[in-house]
């Protein structure tokens, strides 16, 4: 079958957000502004390729200009959702809305909660509150060591997150505590979004995380556009968390990565292999390491590192080709705590043909990508959302 685009190259960047939505007084996050807090910190940020596109006629930006004629189409999505984490983000963007947002533990777990997993794992736990995934292990990474004790930590979003030495607790062991508190907080009071192993090596005062982190999310209540595809027989294929986040459900190909730079690289490497479908990327260096740390320096610099490979993508795609990048949420690292940010994202939408890009509608929900997705492989429309493919 000829597709107009035979293949869909889908970017989110995590949490690089575009000004405070019209609800963000009800989330705490009047004034947020990720992209332009972040610019305001660096006295402007340098993004050619995304100024080129049209990043800068979405919103102010210091150092980005609105340029005259964008090369892509250009506009901002608002979340639908109740919520402003990455899985409610990411299922949004595939055709789902949460009503009922993830259950979250700023002040730390129940001690019902953790008497039972401490029952479940055999294992005493330290830690128990909200926390920088790096600092906590400058805290208690060699209370741990010495006593096997596992570190529990939590953070804005849902999630419960279990740091252990490698060499004192082996990745098996706890890939099957985490597998065990998953099937514990699937359902109920204590639901949570994920669950996630945070292995470390080192030794005190030089800890560091490795790279065999592994997530535990909970399933989509619903079918999203990726289990359409994959049941078309076409391609969806997961780079970097996306897999986690859906849970491997839709998904035809999961390929990790471990930095911002290691998805593009990944990225550009999948850009010569032949598929027919949707190649799906989450870039989470934004959010994890410098959102959450509140770096808006780091943020930017990531961010222009960002754009710096941008032009290797735009030179590999072919005429049927389609990129879109856009966002989950906000995380203005200017912000009070360490939470996200309820925001707009930005949306930008290119492919080869483009002669003159124009302003798309503003709409609101994350889920016109995955409508335009569906609308582009024929393939059943989600219910939320309304495809943008023929302004395209």
């Amino acid at each position: 079958m000829d597709y107009r685009f035979k293949r869909t190259f889908l970017i989110v960047m995590d949490s690089v957000g575009i000004g405070e939505a019209p609800d963000a007084e009800r989330f705490n996050d009047k004034g947020a502004h990720t992209l332009g807090h972040i610019a305001e910190k660096m006295d402007g940020l340098h993004m050619p390729a995304m100024e080129s596109l049209g990043l800068g006629l979405i919103g102010d930006i210091k150092g980005i200009k609105p340029v005259t004629t964008p090369k892509a189409h250009y506009t901002k999505l608002q979340e639908a959702s109740n919520g402003k984490d990455t899985m409610t983000g990411h299922w949004e963007i595939m055709g789902l809305r949460i009503d009922e947002p993830f259950q979250t533990f700023p002040d730390g777990f129940p001690e019902e909660l953790i008497t039972q997993l401490e029952e479940a794992w055999g294992r005493g736990i330290i830690g128990n509150k909200a926390a920088s995934g790096t600092e906590i292990l400058d805290e208690l990474g060699e209370e741990h060591v010495k006593t096997g004790k596992l570190i529990v930590y939590t953070s804005a979003d849902s999630v419960l997150q279990i740091a252990a030495h490698e060499d004192i607790v082996p990745l098996e062991e706890l890939y099957d505590i985490c597998e065990k508190a998953r099937e514990m907080t699937r359902e109920g009071k204590y639901m949570l979004g994920r669950i996630i192993a945070r292995p470390f090596k080192g030794q005190a005062g030089d800890f560091k995380r490795t790279s065999n982190r592994h997530d535990y999310a909970l399933k989509p209540f619903g079918r999203t556009v990726m289990n359409e595809l994959q049941d078309a027989g076409l391609d969806s294929i997961a780079l970097g968390k996306i897999s986690d986040i859906f849970d491997g459900e839709g998904v035809t190909e999961a390929i990790r990565t471990v930095s911002n730079m290691d998805g593009m690289d990944k990225l550009i490497q999948s850009m010569d292999n032949e598929f027919t479908g949707l190649n799906f990327l989450n870039l989470v260096d934004f959010d994890a390491l410098y959102g959450h740390r509140r770096d808006p320096i780091g943020y930017g610099k990531a961010l222009e590192e960002f754009d710096a490979r941008l032009p290797e993508v735009l030179s590999k795609l072919r005429d049927d080709d389609l990129l879109i990048i856009t966002a989950d949420h906000g995380n203005d690292p200017v912000h009070h705590g360490t939470d996200h940010t309820r925001e707009y994202v930005p949306l930008i939408v290119f492919h080869k043909n483009i002669k003159a890009g124009k302003e798309l509608h503003v709409s609101p929900t994350f889920a016109d990508i995955g409508a335009t997705v569906a609308d582009i492989y024929g393939v059943k429309t989600p219910k939320h959302g309304v495809s943008f493919l023929q302004q395209i």
